[in-house]
């Protein structure tokens, strides 16, 4: 059975060439990008939560949950657009769900265990932190305060700061370039499709957590370089 960490053999960066068959020890980052729902923090009932809510006010309806997550990682105009294309629908769409989202957020984010040690970890042996996420800044503030990651990242990279979005590599060069760090050695750890295909278009190595809503066989395609079954994992991937 492959370790988690072990780079996948389909295909590998020019970073991974080592590969499954090499002895020599997987190779480490110096800096490490974070997407934060379903990644840092376990935010999905909250998700959910508003999508539905916004959805059943505004449409009398609400469907699948999967039509939902679908879009996770991508910006709530995007996500609102598939179903009406009446710009003011959008924008009352948006209110309706950040209304209900600060106010049940609290009651329904948790940490996901063993994550902000790990982050910590890493930032205790010199690692560069960021995050990338298609959340606005007030509510990535919110859910990083509400799970104890105050202070731990370098560099926060949100909706507000970007005008193309993931799975674009915009909001992911960002991070670098505010960093100052090289792609090869950088990795963007995420939970989505989104956050695998924009590590990938921004050529850093990609690293997909079996933690958060999103099962393996959705995630398979995107080739990520790295699997992260637990938190603990991500220390053995940093310099030190």
């Amino acid at each position: 059975m492959l370790n988690p960490l072990t780079p996948s053999p389909l295909p590998p960066l020019p970073l991974l060439t080592l590969g499954i068959f090499s002895p020599m020890p997987a190779p480490t980052f110096s800096t490490f990008l974070f997407d934060l729902d379903g990644t840092l923090i376990d935010s999905i009932d909250l998700i959910l939560s508003s999508y539905r809510h916004t959805l059943k006010t505004h449409r009398g309806l609400v469907p699948s949950d999967d039509v939902w997550l679908a879009g996770l990682g991508t910006p709530l105009r995007a996500q609102f657009s598939q179903f009406t294309d009446d710009p003011d629908e959008i924008e009352a769409m948006v209110a309706t769900y950040r209304d209900h989202n600060f106010e049940h957020h609290d009651a329904l984010v948790r940490e996901f265990p063993g994550v902000r040690e790990a982050v910590q970890a890493l930032g205790d042996r010199g690692a560069r932190l960021g995050v990338v996420t298609s959340k606005k800044r007030e509510g990535t503030l919110l859910g990083l305060q509400r799970c104890g990651f105050d202070g731990l990242f370098d560099v926060l990279v949100c909706a507000d700061d970007v005008a193309r979005h993931k799975p674009e590599p915009e909001p992911v060069l960002r991070a670098l370039t505010s960093l100052d760090a090289q792609p090869k050695h950088a990795v963007f750890v995420g939970d989505s499709p989104h956050d695998l295909v924009a590590g990938r278009k921004a050529g850093v190595a990609t690293a997909a957590v079996l933690w958060g809503p999103f099962p393996r066989q959705m995630l398979e395609p995107h080739d990520p370089d790295f699997w992260v079954a637990e938190p603990s994992e991500l220390t053995a991937m940093g310099d030190g």
